[in-house]
């Protein structure tokens, strides 16, 4: 760590991503106690959307086995519980400072699955524009912003836009998630030369989101469409 970075280290303590506390390690984001409580996505993982499955033997979670989606396939980070805090400071209480932890955490862990997929761009799911007033910023696009600068995978921002604004997905069930993401996107340019789009998010859930963004990228002639979210809950 370079003489400048200490100097800032020591004029604003940097806080855990985790716990919010002042980290006791200099120059990380993540302090010792909380070293081991990320819990990140391994294998084995659902073969369509990336959740954490129990068995060996399965290859799809049980969501993935009942609901056909629009993408091809994707891949997570995190274990949604074990960073739920994190993330809700990240989106609620303005830290967009743990951008560069998670966009570089991803970069570490995803670089091999990007360069398989080898995506024209990565797009961030769009939040409507009075969401992105109040709180200042769209935390997914962040996060790509941050895996593009290490990738080198260009940030698309132009290409779609949220129109419609949507309730919160959390309390709806599937079908009334769908019902809620109707006509909620839509292209903004009208010559696509794309082949290949990554949607970044900071969540997934159900994938209705994921699923309501791809049916457009594919009106709009995009081929494929994969996905990478940061958190994830689990398979079943």
């Amino acid at each position: 760590m370079g003489a400048g970075n200490r100097v800032l280290d020591l004029l604003f303590p940097r806080r855990c991503v985790v716990c919010d506390e002042i980290t006791d390690r200099a120059g990380e984001s993540v302090c010792r106690k909380c070293q081991n409580k990320i819990i990140y996505i391994r294998e084995p993982a659902c073969m369509k959307c990336g959740k954490q499955l129990k068995s060996e033997e399965q290859e799809y979670c049980k969501d993935c086995e009942r609901v056909r989606h629009s993408y091809i396939r994707g891949t997570a980070l995190y274990d949604y519980g074990s960073m739920s805090d994190s993330l809700f400071r990240f989106k609620y209480a303005g830290r967009m400072e743990y951008a560069s932890f998670y966009g570089r955490d991803l970069y570490e862990k995803k670089a091999k699955w990007l360069s398989v997929v080898r995506p024209d761009a990565l797009l961030p799911v769009p939040i409507h524009p009075s969401r992105k007033r109040r709180r200042g910023y769209n935390q997914a696009e962040l996060i790509a912003r941050e895996l593009s600068g290490l990738s080198g995978i260009p940030v698309n921002t132009a290409l779609m836009e949220r129109i419609k604004k949507t309730k919160p997905l959390k309390n709806l069930s599937h079908e009334e998630r769908q019902n809620n993401l109707k006509r909620a996107f839509k292209i903004r340019q009208n010559d696509v030369k794309l082949n290949t789009i990554v949607i970044i998010d900071d969540i997934y859930t159900t994938g209705s989101t994921i699923d309501s963004m791809a049916r457009v990228l594919h009106g709009a002639g995009i081929t494929e469409v994969y996905f990478v979210a940061l958190t994830i809950g689990r398979g079943i």
